[in-house]
């Protein structure tokens, strides 16, 4: 019944349309003819990945560089990480501990908020700068073991026996104790 009445009031309240004027509607352009240039321009262009593809980058992918990255260490990248947080908690703690005497809870915690950020930043970027330094250094002593291990592989060529790949010295891990 309410829909009756819904449908019986709805033309009474709409007013009366306004008299428009005459105007030439605009023409779209002739397709045929801009079809050709539409296909050539298609065919110029190289094909873009979508946006939402797994096959693009992969989630938590490190793009490739020219030289090592502190970003693709793994173990450099749980480093900077931690010694962003605890600048930053740090840095929080000792700014609210050092604005207390101010007597303003709102002065106190705003520049808590100001030392945690800049202590935050602050261990990034020493953290960043420490572990690119490790990360060279690694990445030369496993140069170094590399060409001892394949000049005693000469060596042994040259001496006439046999070098066994198993000989090639490789990091190895502590054991579980």
């Amino acid at each position: 019944m309410a829909a009756d009445t819904a449908t019986a009031t709805a033309p009474t309240e709409q007013a009366p349309a306004a008299p428009v004027a005459a105007s030439p509607e605009p023409r779209a352009p002739a397709k045929e003819a801009s079809a050709p240039a539409e296909k050539t321009k298609k065919a110029n262009k190289p094909e873009k990945p979508k946006k939402g593809s797994k096959s693009s980058k992969a989630k938590g992918a490190v793009p490739a560089s020219d030289g090592p990255s502190v970003a693709a260490h793994p173990r450099a990248v749980r480093a900077v990480a931690r010694a962003k947080s605890w600048g930053g908690l740090i840095g929080f703690m000792l700014g609210g501990y050092l604005s207390l005497p101010t007597n303003t809870l709102a002065d106190t915690a705003l520049r808590a908020l100001l030392a945690g950020v800049a202590c935050y930043v602050a261990a990034w970027a020493g953290a960043v700068f420490l572990w690119r330094r490790l990360v060279m250094l690694e990445i030369k002593g496993r140069e170094q073991q590399l060409l001892a291990a394949s000049q005693q592989a000469a060596r042994a060529l040259s001496a006439g026996r046999e070098s066994p790949a198993a000989s090639v010295d490789r990091p190895r891990t502590r054991a579980a104790s």
